[in-house]
């Protein structure tokens, strides 16, 4: 699947939402199921190679993108009906994506916490190391509750241009 990431070659797929500074950005729908996590990876990605970012940023921005993805399917809305959206821009400094859903209220970084590394693997807490990795691996990971659906926005630095 590819996505055009021009306003006026959106696809049925990557529709075009409203950007806050007003102008338009690529946005993508999807069921919240786990076959549509491909579909939201490959938006990412797509963003990513776009903005020319290096591509351990790129990895980075990618893991994150899909652990959230993941969350949202199976701890947010539990196997029930929902729908994702997935917006995403490039700015001069920087490449955002960012996720909304109507699941429960649920703020990812509550209860996120560093893996106890000095704890033998057997014995460690199950849970939350994904949440950790993803969200440490972005430059900046915000969330708020707007109008009752959660937002969760994703931000990686762009290098500076040479």
């Amino acid at each position: 699947m590819t996505f055009d990431f021009e306003a006026a070659g959106a696809t049925r797929a990557a529709g075009v939402a409203q950007a806050p500074g007003g102008g338009e950005t690529p946005a993508l729908r999807v069921a919240a199921t786990l076959d549509s996590l491909d579909p939201v990876s490959d938006f990412v990605l797509g963003l990513g190679e776009r903005a020319r970012l290096p591509e351990s940023s790129l990895y980075r921005l990618r893991l994150a993108a899909d652990e959230l993805a993941t969350n949202i399917v199976l701890h947010g809305y539990h196997g029930e009906p929902g729908e994702i959206t997935v917006e995403g821009g490039i700015d001069p400094g920087e490449v955002w994506v960012r996720f909304q859903d109507d699941a429960p209220a649920f703020d990812p970084r509550q209860g996120m916490r560093a893996p106890a590394l000095d704890v033998p693997l057997a014995q460690r807490e199950i849970g939350g190391l994904g949440v950790f990795l993803a969200f440490t691996a972005v430059d900046v990971f915000a969330y708020e509750l707007v109008a009752g659906r959660n937002v969760s926005t994703l931000v990686m630095r762009r290098p500076a241009a040479k």
